[in-house]
């Protein structure tokens, strides 16, 4: 089961709004569990429990009293590092969920159907196309890297810096700008910035469990805003 890409959307902006507000432990701590269910619900098993995971560990971190004094005072950073990177981690539950679950065709259809500007869509489709591309390209240089017998696996890229520049990080920057190139013309041949009504393939639309699952996500952050849940 997979919501529709504008309830997607809605709960990617609410984490980006959770972020921006700065709410409670608590809320924060129920919404990602929201987060995390549509994962769930999707099949993507394996991620959801990783991100659970992540999260609790950071939130146990972040709990964590540390001397302010003395020669163990270096290790009030480590609450501090998991406080900042547990904010940002409903933003990546989000856009995870968001974008390995929606199709582009889908994602222009929702993206139309909010009325979203040409200027909006075409980058946006751009953007969920690239990456998929990217770690292709990737695992392609992994591939050739093994079959030339330089190790490329495990903790390699600690290990030899050097040689991951040269043989990973400078080609995968090369490719990128072609690749970013080749899908803006690609989405342009296939008239995404024409202008006129588009039709698309994508039958998306919003259903009573979209709306529901909207509002109980809405009703953590809304008695954080209101001041009724701390």
């Amino acid at each position: 089961m997979r919501l529709d890409p504008r309830a997607k959307l809605f709960l990617l902006l609410e984490a980006n709004l959770l972020l921006f507000f700065h709410v409670g432990t608590p809320t924060e701590a129920v919404l990602t569990a929201l987060f995390i269910v549509p994962l769930l619900l999707a099949g993507r098993v394996r991620s959801a429990v990783r991100f659970a995971v992540v999260y609790a560990a950071l939130l146990g971190l972040s709990l964590i009293e540390t001397p302010t004094s003395g020669g163990w005072a270096w290790l009030a950073i480590v609450p501090m590092l998991a406080v900042g990177i547990r904010m940002l981690l409903p933003c990546l539950i989000t856009g995870a969920y968001a974008f390995t679950t929606t199709s582009p065709g889908e994602f222009t259809a929702a993206l139309r159907r909010i009325h979203a500007p040409e200027a909006v869509v075409i980058p946006c489709i751009v953007v969920i196309r690239f990456f998929p591309t990217l770690r292709e390209d990737y695992r392609h240089i992994r591939d050739a890297m093994a079959l030339r017998g330089i190790p490329s696996g495990g903790g390699s890229p600690l290990r030899h810096p050097a040689q991951s520049l040269e043989y990973i990080i400078v080609p995968l920057l090369m490719n990128a700008n072609t690749v970013a190139q080749d899908l803006s013309v690609a989405a342009l041949t296939k008239g995404l910035g024409n202008p006129g009504r588009h039709t698309s393939m994508a039958d998306i639309r919003m259903t009573p469990l979209d709306w529901a699952y909207m509002a109980l996500c809405a009703v953590p952050f809304a008695l954080f805003l209101t001041g009724v849940w701390r």
